[in-house]
């Protein structure tokens, strides 16, 4: 059992998503990170769909009630157990009684913890994600409070101290894609041209691509609104309602661009422009609001280049923590 002693708000429990209910009208809940919370399970030997805590908000205080195995990522955050620092992306062992303490991060946006056998809560829908406008899954339906307890799963094994722990993957991965001319304090992605890109005027599409444009403070998990220069198109267009999906770039008649992120509506008739590459999904959910992005483009067959690096970083952490894991279980921990 973890104990939340103190916690900012907007801090929920999540897992991969819901993906293939988003047909039935579902939205795909699920971590903003999902690099993050991928390697905290990793890292503890976890299956990779178990469900973590996900903050974007600090601090956050969680006491342990038992001995549990833990991993902390996502944003560079400050991290504690009881008084002793804990090293960013690295996974450990609390002992029963003993509190985390994760503050404001130095980088990043969103912090995430997994315990070793994953936060324990109902299965709905193949998923133990929060999905907030239905009020169901996650810890009941709900953002955390001071005052919860949540159940953990069993798990066999232990990693034993000093832990384990991984590059990053702003390290890992790095952006050596971002334009020469990126200002401090701006984050690059890479997108592909969406179906009403063409309906554009010329002017528009070389400014969608130069501007560094600034998340607004009324983002959240539902959509990244940016604020910039409005984009105009060449002729008024009505378009119905179609179906959407986590980092779609869609173009309301203020002409600022929205990105549809994890609690997105399943469907819009906003046109499209772009849409986000599912490897640098993590980038944009590690942008802090009031923060800039520039979108680069990409080729579709350099997108999926960008999906086999991701893939690939996730196999070696996989591949050298499992090692780490059997060392540690043999008595012979490096």
């Amino acid at each position: 059992m973890i104990e939340v002693v103190d916690i900012a708000p907007l801090a929920s429990v999540q897992d991969l998503g819901r993906a293939p209910y988003l047909r039935y009208g579902v939205s795909y809940s699920g971590v903003m990170d999902r690099l993050a919370l991928l390697a905290g399970n990793v890292m503890l030997g976890n299956a990779d769909d178990l469900a973590g805590v996900e903050m974007q908000a600090f601090p956050c205080r969680f006491r342990f009630r038992e001995a549990t195995d833990f991993a902390v990522t996502g944003a560079g955050c400050t991290v504690t157990l009881d008084d002793a620092p804990v090293l960013p992306w690295w996974a450990g062992r609390a002992e029963a009684g003993q509190v985390l303490t994760i503050a404001a991060p130095r980088r990043g946006a969103r912090a995430y913890l997994a315990v070793a056998g994953g936060i324990d809560v109902p299965v709905i829908l193949n998923s133990r994600s929060t999905q907030f406008r239905g009020a169901f899954g996650g810890h009941e339906g709900r953002w955390l409070q001071a005052g919860d307890v949540l159940p953990v799963g069993t798990t066999e094994g232990t990693l034993a101290a000093p832990g384990f722990g991984a590059q990053p993957p702003d390290a890992a991965l790095p952006a050596d894609f971002a334009p020469d001319d990126l200002q401090p304090n701006t984050t690059a992605v890479r997108v592909l041209t969406a179906g009403e890109y063409e309906l554009f005027t010329e002017e528009s599409q070389q400014r969608f691509w130069a501007t560094g444009w600034k998340i607004s403070g009324q983002s959240n998990r539902a959509g990244f609104r940016l604020l910039g220069q409005p984009l105009d198109f060449a002729k008024r267009l009505e378009m119905r309602s179609h179906g959407i999906v986590p980092g779609i770039v869609q173009v309301p008649p203020s002409g600022e661009p929205i990105i549809q992120m994890s609690d997105a509506h399943t469907a819009g008739g906003y046109p499209k422009i772009a849409t986000v590459i599912e490897p640098d999904l993590w980038r944009l959910a590690q942008a802090p609001l009031g923060s800039r992005l520039r979108f680069v483009p990409v080729a579709y067959k350099d997108a999926l280049v960008a999906v086999r690096q991701a893939e690939a970083w996730v196999a070696s952490l996989r591949r050298l923590s499992g090692q780490y894991r059997s060392l540690c279980a043999t008595g012979r921990r490096p």
